[in-house]
């Protein structure tokens, strides 16, 4: 047998393309990282740092008179005393779209430099935490009113929640809230540095929080109360405590007020269910840690109807394993009706609902089902009646 020739043996051995896009996509192929699996399901009480969340302090003779202008809850009373439990609130640009949801804690001596009756801690997401200091400031005028930017090794915040009654009750070192947002939500505490505060809870992680969050249906931040775009009623603002409608005028409160007598909120947040085309809708809302579909859904896309042409029925938000949150057509997604009106069409228990992404011919999908919490039932049964 003879043997190969050079030219012989270059041609057998098949060679690396020297294709620069074949190169990089290989590179890419090679780095890419594996699926990120589902976080476990929450403890039942747990104790959690939220990194996500940063803080401001506004401090001044002021801070009262000119907070109670520009957010939608009371932070003081008719004769300017301090709220003392602190609130849940929005900041709403003049046509009454959220721009930030926070917490406002009353300030205390010696804590993070504030003084009480003249400082307050905000609470707000840490990547919009500069565009809420500038919008403040840009308000501020001629009111003694300082805002600082406060350190997350400074002053951090965490929450904690159990299925009994939590002490909500300061320590020297934090500052406690009962989450005013529903009544199972728990405790938020914002804690002098990053140490964890004095609890008896087991440690848990934010994606803990989050599902607990999504499980009852309560938005947090840009990414699920879309800034400058969410109204506060389709954000369920309404019923989780954050808008006070007897108090005096603030930023965005026309549009406020007569969306809650003359208007119609024919969306709402609600809890989700995503799970694959050819598995039965679920009965229940349940975490499944087995399941990432909820996290590989893109933002903000649209929910239809599965195997039927029409309107957009909602607009899927976040979401992790399983379970997440969708700006949903109450009529068409849930079996509410809206009252004095006719349902533009009529839902029934058998209806199903896809989410679709992607090129035309080549869409990946899944199915989705939108829940209604109690509380939030409560709170539209509460409206109807008083229309």
């Amino acid at each position: 047998m003879r043997p190969l020739t050079k030219r012989a043996l270059a041609q057998a051995v098949p060679r690396r393309s020297s294709c620069l896009f074949c190169q990089s996509h290989r590179r890419a192929f090679a780095s890419a990282p594996a699926p990120a699996a589902a976080p476990a399901a929450p403890p039942a009480c747990g104790l959690a740092r939220l990194p996500s969340r940063q803080l401001l302090s506004v401090s001044g003779p002021d801070t009262a008179k000119f907070l109670q202008g520009i957010v939608t809850a009371n932070v003081s009373t008719k004769d300017d005393r301090t709220v003392d439990s602190g609130s849940y609130a929005g900041f709403l640009n003049a046509t009454g779209r959220v721009m930030h949801d926070v917490f406002i804690y009353p300030g205390r001596n010696g804590f993070a430099g504030t003084e009480e009756g003249s400082s307050y801690i905000i609470e707000a997401d840490a990547r919009e935490i500069d565009k809420l200091a500038k919008l403040i400031k840009r308000y501020k005028l001629r009111a003694k009113v300082n805002v600082r930017k406060i350190d997350p090794a400074e002053v951090s915040v965490w929450h904690a929640w159990t299925d009994s009654s939590l002490d909500t009750n300061p320590t020297a070192t934090s500052i406690r809230l009962a989450d005013p947002r529903t009544a199972d939500m728990g405790c938020r505490i914002i804690q002098l540095g990053d140490n964890p505060p004095e609890a008896d809870l087991e440690q848990a992680t934010e994606d803990a929080y989050t599902i607990r969050r999504y499980l009852r249906g309560v938005p947090e931040g840009p990414s699920e109360i879309l800034r400058e775009q969410a109204l506060p009623q389709e954000s369920n603002m309404d019923f989780m405590n954050g808008i006070e409608w007897h108090k005096g005028c603030y930023v965005g409160q026309e549009l406020t007020i007569r969306t809650k007598h003359r208007g119609i909120v024919r969306k709402r947040i609600l809890p989700c269910i995503v799970y694959d085309k050819n598995a039965p809708a679920p009965e229940a809302l349940a975490y499944d840690p087995s399941s990432t579909a909820a996290q590989d859904v893109p933002a903000e896309t649209s929910i239809g109807r599965f195997e039927r042409r029409g309107r957009s029925a909602g607009k899927w938000l976040r979401g992790v394993g399983n379970v997440g949150l969708g700006l949903c057509r109450l009529e068409i997604m849930t079996g509410t009706t809206l009252p004095g009106e006719t349902a533009a069409a009529t839902f029934t228990p058998q209806d199903e609902f896809v989410l679709e992404w992607g090129q035309e011919g080549e869409k990946t999908g899944v199915k989705v089902k939108a829940f209604v919490p109690e509380w939030i039932q409560q709170g539209l049964d509460a409206h109807a009646a008083s229309r």
